[in-house]
């Protein structure tokens, strides 16, 4: 077995961030939605296409498309770690998921309007592969670090992340905002930014890939059924949850309001795309500029929850996301759009790690089995995803307006919102403050 808090192999851990996130910021928040979004809006057609026959708003059926990769991600997720957990090799399901999403992504290369199914599935199969690749890899880290090194580890793994995918989104932004220069034009400077994600995501993958361990086998031939104990395990952490009220209200809280956080950073590109129909290019500067401001703004929720406890600091930064989707259903020009993404941005990375911790802190301390709870957690989130995710397509193609998806959203801030102050209340009665 690696010895832990082994430098090199920690620094090969984080590289599986490094790679993997130039598809999250390519794929799912800059290039492909710009892209999918303006090829599949026609004059004959409008914003309908045919996806097998079937009609459907183009960015509702995109929604609909990663919903579904979600879904898929959250049924299989608990079997396949239960899986790998036993038998000892989950570094096999990293790179079967690795390759899936990357061989997905530079599929996309072919696609354009005339192969629209090839594209939304391939859009989808990208999705389980980053999705899948990066339950397995985070299974890692208590394996490479000593609980006093974990936060450490895993902040140099956002970290990797963060400039992996920046350095590629940089070079992707120069093929698109320049094409002619490479003998390119706009559309095939897009289809080279997504091959290019899918070389680089599995080029680099390979440096975890033949550092890190194969993982630790606890499989024997007793414990054959407990293959599927992943899906016990989620059935007893509802029943041990009802033993911790305050802990189950803060969950559906987050429930509610991941609904709303999650859609709104995969569908951003998309609104201002359709909505303001803001060129590629500025849409690519737009989603960088967030990034760089959600690092300030999750220090300073660090900072605020020290001083008022996370559940006051989630309060307010739920107040705020309220007031995001009320002023994205107004939103007029591009300069009104670049505020709401800097608000964005400061709230966006705060409230994902204010919400983690705070959950890690509800748990009693004589808590054995810590890794169920956030299996929960995790398919919890998912799932809200799946939920965000289509109830905003299914709203867009109702009402034939996006924006009338972007007010929707609020109504899962507000049930989120309410159940944050049963939370506060209920943490008041028992004497608790969580920091």
């Amino acid at each position: 077995m690696t010895a832990k808090n082994n430098k090199k192999t920690i620094r090969a851990w984080a590289m599986f961030d490094w790679a993997n996130s130039a598809y999250n910021l390519v794929i799912t928040s800059t290039i492909f939605p710009a892209y999918y979004t303006a090829i599949t809006t026609t004059k004959e057609n409008g914003d309908k296409v045919f996806f097998f026959g079937m009609k459907f708003v183009n960015t509702a059926l995109s929604n609909y498309a990663l919903a579904f990769a979600y879904l898929v991600i959250a049924i299989i997720t608990p079997l396949l770690t239960a899986t790998a957990d036993y038998r000892g090799n989950k570094k096999i399901f990293m790179i079967i998921f690795t390759w899936l999403g990357a061989l997905a992504c530079s599929g996309l290369f072919f696609f354009d309007l005339n192969h629209l199914e090839l594209g939304i599935i391939l859009f989808a199969l990208a999705a389980i592969g980053y999705c899948g690749g990066i339950v397995f890899n985070n299974s890692y880290l208590p394996d490479i670090a000593t609980p006093d090194r974990q936060d450490k580890v895993s902040a140099k793994g956002f970290a990797y992340g963060y400039i992996g995918s920046v350095l590629l989104q940089i070079v992707c932004f120069v093929f698109v905002l320049s094409p002619k220069t490479f003998g390119l034009n706009g559309a095939s400077a897009a289809q080279l930014s997504f091959l290019l994600v899918g070389i680089w995501w599995i080029g680099f993958s390979y440096i975890p890939f033949i550092i890190l361990p194969k993982g630790s086998p606890n499989y024997n031939k007793a414990e054959k059924t407990k293959v599927a104990s992943g899906y016990q395990e989620l059935i007893k952490v509802w029943q041990q949850l009802k033993a911790m009220p305050v802990l189950k209200k803060f969950l559906v809280a987050y429930f509610f309001y991941a609904m709303g956080v999650q859609t709104i950073m995969l569908v951003a590109a998309n609104f201002g795309e359709k909505i303001l129909h803001l060129p590629t290019a500025k849409l690519i500067a737009t989603i960088l500029i967030i990034q760089l401001v959600a690092i300030g703004g999750a220090y300073s929720m660090s900072k605020l929850s020290e001083r008022f406890g996370n559940i006051k600091v989630l309060i307010f930064t739920v107040v705020i996301w309220i007031l995001v989707c009320c002023a994205a259903y107004f939103i007029q020009n591009e300069y009104q759009f670049y505020v709401l993404a800097a608000v964005v941005g400061l709230i966006m990375g705060g409230i994902q790690s204010l919400s983690r911790s705070t959950f890690s802190k509800f748990l009693p301390e004589d808590t054995a089995d810590t890794a169920s709870f956030f299996s929960f957690y995790d398919v919890t989130e998912k799932i809200a995803i799946v939920a965000g995710l289509f109830s905003f397509g299914f709203i867009e193609e109702l009402t034939g307006n996006m924006r009338n998806s972007a007010l929707s959203l609020g109504i899962f801030f507000i049930l989120g919102l309410i159940l944050l102050f049963a939370v506060l209340k209920q943490e008041r009665s028992s004497n608790l403050k969580i920091h």
